[in-house]
């Protein structure tokens, strides 16, 4: 389905890096991550992008941690938000502790599929090995889970291709384009038009720029017809020195769609773009 004028506004939450020292707000418990899931549903956000915490505010990918969050957004009744859990939460976890959520968890209509390993920096290699992204999608096809493949850099488009031609992933893909880590594609306007140029016909896609990238690359993406993601998953100012919350983030996108003349999405909407099966 073409996206036509609506527009997409994914939330990440809290990501597995960021601590709360930086910005008070980044929600750590699955409680604090179902509120916010759901206030930046009600702001306008039709999917949450979500990530677990440990004990000491480390990334994690345990699995009773994401039930513990989906039961707790789902409890919101009148809530229909995707639910989009990442499979890349916690550089200690073994292939199989990645991937145990979302082979088992009831609930997960999207999973990250991070395309491509590269040098993260200044930190260690973040590795998607050919051997986990084959499995993974395997998991991720079986189980009718969408999977949300994040783009870091152009190569991985070919990575992608592969694992469709491979059958282990369903065309059409739904791309999430990555943009301003550090080792990875740059956050221009420029890049993101390229990638854009080289995604198959009848794929749907959104982008994010790291920190004060942002902005230029949310403008663009809805330049270019896209959707975006916002959240302090990926940016925790507002603006220069002034902490953001993911509800304003999610406010502020909602504003940027509508003086672009376009409308956002409601989550009923987005799964028919994305071809999520309806809740």
């Amino acid at each position: 389905m073409s996206m036509g004028n609506e527009v997409i506004i994914s939330a990440a939450l809290t990501g597995a890096v960021t601590p709360k020292e930086m910005n008070e707000h980044i929600p750590l418990t699955p409680a604090e991550i179902a509120e916010d899931a759901y206030k930046c549903w009600k702001a306008g956000a039709s999917v949450v992008h979500l990530h677990m915490r440990d004990d000491q505010g480390l990334g994690t990918m345990d699995k009773n941690k994401f039930a513990e969050t989906i039961r707790l957004i789902r409890e919101y009744k009148d809530c229909d938000v995707i639910i989009n859990c990442t499979t890349s939460g916690d550089h200690r976890a073994t292939d199989a502790e990645r991937m145990a959520h979302v082979g088992s968890l009831q609930g997960i209509e999207m999973a990250s599929f991070d395309a491509g390993s590269f040098n993260w920096m200044p930190g260690g290699v973040f590795m998607n090995s050919p051997q986990f992204l084959n499995d993974l999608g395997e998991v991720l096809t079986g189980r009718g889970i969408k999977p949300e493949i994040e783009i870091f850099d152009s190569g991985m488009l070919g990575v992608a291709d592969y694992y469709v031609k491979q059958e282990k992933l369903k065309a059409p893909l739904h791309y999430q384009f990555c943009l301003g880590v550090p080792g990875a594609m740059p956050a221009t306007v420029e890049n993101l038009l390229y990638l854009v140029n080289q995604i198959p016909a009848g794929s749907t896609w959104s982008a994010f720029g790291i920190g004060k990238h942002h902005i230029p690359i949310m403008y663009a993406a809805l330049a270019l017809g896209g959707n975006i993601r916002v959240g302090l998953e990926d940016n925790v100012y507002f603006s220069k020195g002034v902490p953001a919350t993911n509800v304003g983030l999610v406010e502020r996108a909602v504003k940027a769609i509508e003086l672009a003349g376009k409308t956002v999405a409601k989550p009923a909407v987005a799964r028919q773009i994305l071809g999520i099966a309806p809740l």
